[in-house]
């Protein structure tokens, strides 16, 4: 059977990362089709927990509440393993937490977010070519009714580490890794009561070990020595205890295994997200060892950054360049990323001759200081873009902007629920001439003013900011104080809204 189908964008690739973009494109007014070859959602859930920076990003749609419903939160976590624990409430955030919210609750969570935007939807539909010309992209799909052809004017590839995306846009992926056997499993333990809780270091690797609920733990080994387990080959149970007890002396009695995986120290990261009509987020952009709970998290951001951005590119509005900033932006996070979790397992290296090491890092780990250090960059609150574009750039501008209390009107209110309609916000908290003459010069100027939403607020708490624009993804675009120059506010200010939002 052939189909005749058209749309904006086709995202490949139904987990979390492809769920959100999904919905933030449409919540950007683009129509989205999202083709995933599984019949349902999988039961397992090789992440579990989502920190800070993401809690910060879900609050900014709306979506937090639902996550939080039923979730434990931690305040700690660990970095390498080592004795002195991450304190996440160090952090300068309004979440400074980690939610427990497991891979598959956080995609159940994201799709039905996905369809109530108004995405489609696809199950058991499975891609099978991509090819892009000047015009648009045509995706070659095999569904249960038979194979026909989707022709979009984009296609992502949320499509995982062996993306088939990335492959037909030529993207290189380069990496290296190989030299650490992680086996992971979700298991019942016999001996429940002496198993011990979180990760445990010996001479011949180290053991992960968590109660995901009343029955099951997560519980996951890793071998440092030479991998001869063939990468085609599933991990068995017998492979997994065998390894306990190599490691740990005891298996625990573990059985009934709901899950069985394995991987390795493998870290890699795609030269661009770019090539023309294709673009990459999450595992098919970035894939890293899974200590610390980052890569899903990394993922969500990639998402938020490229889908009021590639939305503005069909739409129409895009300034020059806008597109090709979702590269420039979310590359560098990803890189620290792979940084710090090739640290984390230099660290955890059983080898003797690390222990001094890990003794000094625990004992700096102790100051305040050195512990936010590490727990703004394992949650992504360290996370700033360069949009600088001259001298004397207010502080703010490229950082997430900070959940302002705020009164409009009678009402009382926060920015993060300003931003909750998926458009950027102009906050004038000093009722200035100059941000109104600039915006109303703006938006003169273009087809469509609503892109950006102008709201005049004053502020619950004393603060020197007289005014910020904030993208759709929550970064400051640009901001001034009450002491600033008239002149430097509107020509700042304009200047902002034309590089971010465009001028026609």
């Amino acid at each position: 059977m052939t189909q005749n189908n058209r749309t904006d964008v086709v995202i490949v690739g139904g987990g979390p990362v492809g769920m959100l973009l999904a919905a933030e494109l449409r919540l950007a007014g683009t129509s989205v089709v999202l083709l995933e070859q599984l019949p349902e959602r999988s039961p397992h859930s090789k992440a579990f927990g989502l920190h800070a920076r993401s809690l910060e990003s879900l609050d900014r749609r709306g979506l937090l509440e639902r996550f939080r419903d039923g979730a434990r939160s931690w305040n700690n976590g660990h970095f390498a393993g080592l004795d002195v624990w991450v304190d996440f409430s160090l952090l300068d955030s309004s979440h400074g937490y980690a939610l427990l919210s497991e891979q598959a609750r956080t995609e159940e969570l994201l799709e039905a977010h996905a369809i109530e935007s108004g995405a489609d939807i696809r199950r058991r539909h499975t891609v099978t070519a991509i090819e892009q010309d000047a015009d648009g992209v045509t995706v070659g799909v095999t569904g249960p009714d038979g194979s026909y052809e989707l022709r979009a004017e984009y296609a992502v590839g949320c499509d995982g580490a062996r993306s088939l995306v990335r492959k037909a846009a030529g993207i290189e992926y380069p990496g290296s890794g190989g030299r650490v056997t992680a086996r992971l499993g979700d298991v019942v333990l016999a001996d429940r009561e002496n198993a011990p809780m979180g990760m445990e270091r010996t001479a011949r690797g180290l053991l992960f070990c968590v109660p995901l609920d009343d029955r099951y733990h997560r519980v996951a080994t890793f071998d440092f020595g030479p991998d001869k387990k063939n990468p085609e080959e599933s991990l068995t149970l017998d492979e997994l205890t065998a390894s306990m007890r190599e490691i740990w002396g005891t298996d625990y009695g573990a059985h009934d295994a709901r899950w069985l995986s394995w991987f390795t120290d493998s870290a890699r990261q795609a030269d661009r997200y770019r090539a023309g009509r294709l673009l990459l987020a999450g595992d098919a952009a970035h894939i890293h060892f899974p200590v610390g709970g980052q890569g899903l998290n990394l993922g969500l951001q990639d998402a938020l950054n490229l889908g009021w951005k590639l939305a503005a590119q069909i739409h129409g509005w895009a300034p020059p360049g806008l597109l090709d900033t979702y590269d420039a932006e979310r590359q560098p996070p990803a890189r620290r990323v792979l940084e710090n979790t090739r640290a984390q397992i230099a660290l955890m290296n059983p080898d003797p001759d690390v222990t001094p090491l890990r003794e000094l890092l625990e004992s700096l780990m102790r100051v305040d200081a050195a512990n936010r250090h590490i727990a703004e960059m394992l949650s992504g609150v360290n996370v700033h873009y360069d949009l600088s574009a001259g001298e004397d750039v207010h502080p703010l501008v490229g950082k997430f902007a900070p959940d302002l209390p705020v009164r409009v009107g009678d009402n009382d209110t926060r920015l993060a629920e300003l931003l909750r309609g998926g458009k950027a916000v102009l906050l004038d908290l000093a009722g200035s001439a100059e941000t109104a003459t600039a915006y109303r010069d703006w938006s003169a100027a273009v087809a469509d003013a609503t892109r950006v939403t102008f709201v005049v607020a004053t502020g619950k708490e004393e603060s020197a900011l007289a005014a910020v624009l904030v993208r759709p993804d929550g970064y400051v675009a640009w901001a001034t104080d009450r002491d600033a120059e008239p002149e430097r506010v509107r020509e700042g200010l304009a200047a902002a809204l034309r590089t971010w939002f465009g001028k026609s």
